[in-house]
């Protein structure tokens, strides 16, 4: 019993790491979309 509950602690600490990785790939594609857009109107296009 302590064995099943140990693997479905760790699966689900593995299910958490990899949507939070997920979600910070994605936070870090929109600041990239951010800067990109601040350096246009900085260089006037």
């Amino acid at each position: 019993m302590k064995r099943l509950l140990v693997l479905v602690l760790l699966s689900m600490y593995a299910m958490a790491m990899l949507a939070g990785c997920n979600t910070i790939a994605g936070a870090g594609k929109d600041v990239q979309k951010a800067g990109e857009k601040v350096e246009d109107a900085a260089t006037g296009h």
